[in-house]
């Protein structure tokens, strides 16, 4: 019989003898037939088959003996006798298994979020050859930058495409919004522009049809795309791709070339394109617009140093030949100065990599205390556990058993409860890290990653498994085989690990868990309120009732010279609708996290100031108060004196010694905008302008009539204030949408925008939270636990205190001594640790540092009050104590 087999049988012993027996039967009769087919009589037959397989007794003791010496079978009785002993005590095993698989579940859980956003390389061939093209250190904040992700100009990426040796191949690609649909029922999804190259280099097959091939790249009117998968999917029915399959896109009916497999997202881990298409060089392309990110496929032979080392050579003369004009010179000496390094590529790029890679190993790094915390409270468990069986433990080691073999049989149990509370745990790790992602999701982004458990997150389950069955399940293993059996019997169900120096692993245990549990309770608590700091800072401005509003008119054709005025008249539609109070056009969304910005001379002081070009409107419609001089009016135009309104950080900056009404400012000259001299007639409070961490910066105000015709664009932003909330919004949209039919809108919340940029801190100050409780939590129960099996263990010394006249108020006091000692050095050790681990943190927070005093002392007595609340109940039950069934029980 096979190996595999009689493993499958050990749990069926006497089957396992029958099978044996009825097989050896079956070989003597083949063999007796054998026999009687030479010419044998039945009787010679027979005894020759006897004689040729032996005594069927000794057979079957040396099968059994095979199994003895693999110890399957004994192996098995273990495992049984340990099944039998959890179904005798079902809460100690589903608080056990309970609390391993969360712990174990939370772990696997955040590391499976981060092997899909740092570790899982991107579905293509070969992906660890894709490399990178990135300018070393950034462009210097000169330029248009339109996505985290591009890094190149159209003339840099012209340069590159003709000087690529490391690669055998190269392409650039940029995400771009799309509109589907008919007009006034378009939908917005995820373009990716192209370079010809791209599907080929990165070795991705079309599902149906073609992908980009280089015969489709020419003219910039989009007249072709390539579906993904959902998109296909979802958008189109799954219906078959032929060359006359077709969507609207932009109002243009454009051919859909074919579909992307399933497994292929784009090369941005967390987001998913839905269309592809190529991309155009227009005659002119903007010199200072970066636009694309540059990849390539090494040839071998090539590593990413020798590429950097090739791409650091050419730079000079790629940065000479794309140089923008129009900038100072300055600028383009800094411009010409850039360097190319290659970077590799193969887990492609990530927004989500760079926003929450400190996050999610912090996180990592909290669910790992809290199953530490959970691991010394089962040891407690599993101690308590083995000092109520050691007189069993005793008797077996009477009758023959070795101490080898209890400790493997209390390892067995521990293994057990691992391996179970693993199990759970990777079932809970799917659902909960779908829930980590939806967290990291906002109101307009969501996020797309394929979660799935393959052999890493299974290898890192298994790895967490066994050291949870090592931290919990070998200690008390070890004190729980070495007891010895005579002074076990001697003590009854005391034992001999009742002793004070099993008390002192279980003080020990307990002692650790209020120190990680400090640190994680200061850990909660500093996010907590580095969340709350964020949501309760003072913009400078108003947040409730704004509307931002995006209007689009490229479809309308309207002339340069002609935009600024139909702006002007766009926005007083806006203004008359019932229910808008104001409305403001701006070219800056303010805490959008976009910046513009030029370089400025005020008097000898040269620097820079982010500006924003806005109509009369913006400060009235914002809440903004003007402190000095005037505001806007629809007077300042291209044509009047260049004004300026400016906040208290540009003054402090620039003017802090001087009256700054009627100071002189010179804006230095970029592409579409021209070198001025801009005169300050107003000033208003410092607010903030792209996001709520940075500080307050010198920010300058242009009338919007003012923006120079060059820079004009045929889209409108605006900030609209209502008093009646939607239905204003809702009336607007109709109005446009009947007066301007080929017009597309969108509109966001304005307070909502700001609450989805600080999603990372929602999600600490909520994840860090609930694990802080859950840590005060376990804390709570093991402190319970280990007191209540004290007291137990000290029942007759506490009948004999009480007997010789120990007060109610005394007995209470000696329990909760205990905790006290315990709390205290707890405390001590866990702040330590907390100003340690402190460090790690101190740069998520807000307002805040991680030795903050405040927080330090509300995690103390936070933990003191559930320390003493856990130790009162079974302190109160010792003080109840009846002396004389104590001593009776002795």
């Amino acid at each position: 019989m096979g190996i595999f087999r009689r493993i499958l049988a050990l749990g069926k012993r006497s089957e396992l003898d029958r099978e044996n027996e009825d097989e050896l039967r079956d070989h003597v009769q083949m063999r007796t037939e054998a026999n009687l087919a030479k010419g044998m009589s039945l009787e010679q037959a027979a005894r020759a088959a006897r004689l040729r397989f032996g005594n069927p007794t000794v057979l079957k003791e040396r099968v059994g003996a095979e199994d003895a010496a693999l110890n399957l079978e004994s192996l098995f009785r273990d495992v049984r006798y340990a099944l039998r002993g959890f179904s005798r005590s079902p809460g100690f095993t589903t608080v056990a298994i309970l609390t391993l698989a969360l712990g174990i579940g939370a772990n696997t859980a955040v590391f499976q979020l981060l092997d899909a956003v740092r570790l899982r390389s991107l579905p293509i061939q070969k992906p660890e050859e894709l490399a990178e093209l990135r300018i070393v250190g950034g462009n210097r904040g000169i330029g248009i930058t339109d996505s985290a992700y591009a890094n190149f100009t159209i003339p840099m990426w012209q340069e590159i495409r003709l000087h690529h040796d490391p690669f055998s191949g190269v392409f650039a690609w940029r995400q771009a919004d799309m509109a589907v649909g008919p007009p006034n029922e378009e939908k917005h999804v995820n373009g990716l522009e192209v370079s010809r190259e791209f599907f080929n280099v990165l070795g991705v097959l079309p599902l149906q049809g073609r992908l980009i091939e280089p015969q489709d790249e020419g003219g910039c009117e989009l007249s072709k795309v390539v579906a993904s998968y959902p998109f296909w999917k979802t958008q189109m029915g799954g219906q078959p791709i032929t060359p006359s399959t077709t969507i609207l896109v932009e109002g243009h009916a454009v051919q859909v070339l074919g579909v992307t497999p399933p497994s292929f997202f784009g090369v941005v881990v967390g987001d998913r394109f839905d269309l592809a298409y190529p991309t155009c060089t227009p005659p002119n392309p903007r010199r200072e617009a970066f636009n694309f990110s540059v990849m390539g496929r090494l040839k071998p032979g090539w590593d990413m140093d020798r590429a950097s080392g090739y791409f650091n050579s050419l730079s000079p003369g790629v940065f000479e030949s794309s140089a923008p004009t129009n900038y100072s010179p300055e600028t383009i000496k800094t411009f010409k100065s850039f360097r190319l390094a290659a970077y590799p590529a193969g887990a492609g790029v990530s927004r989500l990599r760079d926003a929450y890679d400190s996050s999610l190993q912090l996180l990592l790094a909290i669910t790992g205390l809290v199953l530490l915390i959970a691991c010394a409270n089962l040891a407690n468990l599993m101690l308590a556990r083995a000092t109520a069986r050691q007189r069993e433990m005793a008797i077996r080691m009477a009758l023959g058993a070795s101490r080898r073999r209890m400790l493997r049989q209390l390892l067995i149990e521990s293994s057990l409860l691992a391996i179970s509370g693993a199990s759970l745990g990777i079932a809970l790790a799917q659902p909960l890290s779908r829930l980590l992602v939806a967290s990291l999701g906002t109101s307009q982004y969501s996020i797309h990653l394929a979660i799935s458990t393959d052999w890493r997150v299974l290898l890192f389950a298994a790895v967490v498994a066994a050291l949870t069955c090592v931290i919990f399940g070998t200690v008390p293993a070890m004190r729980g085989a070495n007891a010895d059996p005579i002074a076990s019997l001697k003590s009854g169900e005391r034992g001999v690990i009742g002793s004070r120096e099993r008390f002192s692993i279980q003080r020990l245990m307990v002692i650790m868990q209020i120190a990680v549990s400090m640190v994680l309770l200061v850990g909660a608590l500093l996010f907590v309120r580095s969340y709350r700091n964020l949501m309760t800072l003072n913009l400078g401005m108003r947040e409730n009732g704004i509307t931002i509003a995006y209007f689009g008119f490229p479809a309308l054709n309207i002339k340069p010279e002609n935009q600024a005025e139909f702006k002007r008249q766009l926005m007083n539609d806006v203004r008359s609708i019932p229910g808008i109070q104001d409305a403001a056009a701006t070219t800056n969304i303010p805490m959008s996290g976009t910046t513009w910005g030029h370089e400025v001379h005020v008097g000898a002081i040269e620097g820079g100031s982010r500006f924003t070009y806005a109509d009369p409107h913006y400060f009235s419609t914002m809440g903004i108060p003007l402190l000095t001089g005037r505001a806007f009016t629809d007077a300042d135009t291209n044509s009047s004196q260049f004004v300026l309104i400016v906040n208290q950080a540009f003054l402090r900056k620039y003017l802090s010694t001087t009256q700054p009404l009627g100071q002189l400012v010179h804006v230095m000259p970029e592409p579409h905008y021209p070198e001025r001299t801009y005169q300050i007639i107003g000033t208003i409070p410092d607010t903030r302008y792209s996001e709520m961490r940075e500080d307050s910066q010198p920010i300058a105000y242009v009338p919007a009539a003012q923006l120079p015709l060059d820079a004009q664009d045929p889209r409108v932003s605006a900030m609209i204030a209502t008093s009646i909330g939607p239905d204003a919004i809702v009336a607007l949209r109709h109005n446009i949408e009947a007066k301007y039919p080929n017009m597309s809108l969108q509109f966001f919340d304005f307070q909502q925008e700001i609450r989805d940029g600080l999603v990372g801190d929602r999600m600490m100050a909520m994840l860090s939270g609930f694990f802080g409780v859950l840590a005060a939590l376990l804390v709570a129960v093991g402190l319970y636990g280990v007191l209540s099996y004290f007291i137990t263990r000290r029942r007759n010394e506490i009948g004999i205190r009480i007997a010789l006249g120990a007060k109610r108020g005394q007995v209470i006091a000696l329990i909760m001594r205990d905790t006290a000692a315990m709390l205290l050095v707890g405390i001590v050790l866990g702040t330590g640790l907390a100003l340690l681990a402190g460090r790690a943190a101190t740069a998520m927070l807000f307002g805040l540092k991680a030795y903050d005093l405040a927080t330090l002392a509300f995690a103390i007595v936070l933990l003191a009050f559930i320390a003493v609340l856990a130790s009162w109940l079974p302190a109160l039950k010792a003080s109840n104590l009846d002396p004389v069934a104590a001593l009776r029980s002795e």
